[in-house]
């Protein structure tokens, strides 16, 4: 999840703009004086729904949380998303902040890179190296692998890359920072990796930030990782996901597993859309990652058969919900990696991930295979099991199937088991209001207003520069998020892509990056743009549309004033007669051609 992503879900926007002006309730909506004109009757609505607000009155404009704060502290993005930010208790990584704690952070990302190169030389050409090559070898990982995954060896030494890394001009300062030495309580250094085989650890713009390290004797632990730096946190890495990107994009899937020998060997052997967690349990800060790269990613976990427990089940469950898409159990053969099962057959490996059941699925088959159906004490012990792992899930509308084959397995009425499910669903209700955690908050609290046709018309901007000198009206009211809308102010002002993050604020340039790289067919571009752009005015005027027949509705029964009455029916005859010319150059145009 993007930290800008977080900030809405924290923020709500109907106590953000109360804060500036006096709001009352009207319907599904609220109302009151346009806090930026003056006016004796409200024109200002704001939409708790949408967590959108409008101005009918003499603005005429609207938009999020982001643009209100922007327009009314006459700030930019930046700024209005660090106001918004601190309200909400959301951390801004330093990486999105200006001045020096950036440059500090760009240090690190460097010496880590240093530090990969060290240690990828000290394998390869090295006499010392000699033991992890062998090592390396056993596993049966090819020259290309290790190069692609740039595997390093570090010596049997205490400060041999402090040595190195000191004579480049880094400090020890910086050398601690990153992780890579350690200071012991007398006040010396030395480093933190020796005899180990290296796995240099990148995020998904390929910055190394940490290090896992396999002991290359009886050393303890067996694995060692990074500690929690500036710019490492091991919660919310995915090993390979550099690597694994585009495969993930392409499949729409994402298979996730334990260990960097799984991820490395199932890359060797074409299966390009595997990345780890690096030993631990999946978090959903990993998941949001993967949401980031492609909407509505599949994912499955692969996991051995002693930790497909009940546990892991309500937590994937909750993956699902920030997904919005299937989470699916890979159950290992007992005793078997995923390293093991591609190295002795890829096509079981292939019909593994073809025939994993969605974790409801399997919940159900596993539970209700060790109960008794047949006795009373079964039936009640698979309800009390199951229902809490169907209460799980977000959408109500996935409610029905589950409770349908649970009804039929146990034999039990529906509507009681309906009954049980919203018992649940309360007591959850009042759990999380009595006791919020941490883990909790940053699920979804709100709708995040989000637009796959901004994103595909954005795209389709930043990837044909060609499509700067076509003037198909594109107003940047258009875009409801105000990401979006300032990404697409950005490109209007910039020369070319290359000069665009230069007027956009760091927090945005990671979108900025994902849209560049989205795989879009690269067939009739102009016309994809231009029935993009009409889509987008049409979804603009039908919205506007419809929240002026409210607030004509409201006014109505509230007794509004003629005058007031016929401005807002002359405006949304303005908007009819918009909507009327985009239709009419829909039907002149034709069938939209399939993206």
């Amino acid at each position: 999840m993007s930290v800008i992503d977080e900030v809405k879900q924290r923020v709500d926007i109907v106590e953000v703009i109360g804060q500036y002006a006096s709001l009352k309730k009207a319907g599904r909506t609220f109302r009151g004086l346009c806090p930026f004109h003056s006016e004796k009757h409200p024109s200002f609505f704001v939409y708790p729904e949408q967590q959108s607000w409008h101005c009918f009155g003499t603005c005429n404009t609207g938009g999020d949380a982001f643009s209100f704060i922007m327009k009314k502290e006459s700030i930019d993005f930046g700024e209005a998303l660090r106001l918004l930010a601190q309200r909400a208790g959301v951390t801004i990584p330093s990486r999105f902040e200006p001045g020096a704690e950036g440059k500090e952070k760009e240090r690190l990302y460097q010496a880590n890179q240093t530090a990969v190169q060290y240690f990828h030389n000290l394998l390869v050409n090295s006499p010392p190296g000699k033991k992890a090559q062998k090592y390396v070898t056993s596993r049966r990982l090819s020259p290309e692998t290790v190069a692609e995954f740039q595997l390093g060896y570090s010596s049997n030494s205490w400060d041999a890359l402090k040595q190195y890394l000191t004579k480049r001009g880094y400090t020890e300062s910086e050398l601690l920072a990153a992780g890579l030495i350690i200071q012991t309580e007398e006040g010396k250094t030395h480093d933190r990796f020796r005899n180990r085989l290296m796995f240099p650890i990148s995020d998904a713009r390929g910055r190394t930030t940490g290090f896992g390290a396999r002991a290359l004797d009886d050393s303890e632990p067996k694995y060692l990782n990074s500690p929690q730096t500036p710019i490492f946190d091991k919660s919310h890495s995915l090993y390979a996901i550099n690597l694994a990107a585009a495969a993930i994009r392409q499949q729409n899937m994402a298979v996730i597993v334990e260990g960097y020998m799984d991820v490395i060997t199932a890359h060797q052997n074409g299966f390009k859309n595997v990345v780890a967690s690096m030993g631990t349990s999946v978090t959903e800060k990993q998941v949001s990652t993967l949401k980031r790269l492609t909407r509505n990613v599949n994912v499955i976990l692969a996991l051995d058969a002693d930790a497909a427990g009940d546990e892991a089940m309500l937590r994937s469950v909750s993956y699902e919900n920030i997904l919005d898409a299937e989470v699916k159990f890979m159950i290992l053969p007992r005793g078997k990696d995923p390293d093991n099962v591609i190295r002795e057959d890829q096509n079981n490996w292939q019909q593994l991930v073809a025939t994993a059941p969605t974790v409801v699925d399997y919940a159900f088959n596993t539970i209700t295979s060790e109960l008794d159906l047949n006795t009373a004490r079964g039936k009640s012990l698979a309800a009390e099991k199951l229902i809490p792992i169907v209460a799980e899930i977000k959408k109500p509308e996935r409610y029905d199937p589950y409770l349908n084959r649970l009804s039929k397995l146990t034999g039990m009425n529906y509507k009681s088991l309906e009954a049980a499910l919203g018992k649940i669903k309360a007591s959850q209700g009042r759990r999380r209001i009595k006791e919020p955690k941490p883990e909790a908050i940053t699920r979804a609290l709100r709708p995040l207003v989000s637009s796959p046709l901004e994103e595909y018309c954005l795209a389709l901007l930043l990837q044909h520069p060609e499509l700067k000198g076509r003037d198909e009206g594109l107003l940047p009211e258009y875009f409801d998020s105000s990401e979006n809308r300032e990404i697409s102010i950005a490109w209007q002002q910039a020369d070319d892509t290359s000069s665009l993050k230069d007027k956009l604020d760091a927090a945005l340039h990671e979108e900025v990056d994902a849209l560049i790289n989205r795989i879009l067919p690269a067939n009739q571009i102009e016309r994809k743009y231009a029935n993009c752009v009409l889509r987008l005015k049409e979804k603009f005027l039908r919205n506007l549309a419809i929240k002026r027949e409210e607030i004509l509705a409201l006014e109505a029964e509230a007794g509004g004033t003629d005058a007031e009455l016929a401005k807002l029916e002359e405006q949304g005859i303005e908007v009819s007669v918009q909507l009327g010319e985009v239709f009419a150059q829909k039907a002149r145009r034709g069938q939209e051609p399939r993206r």
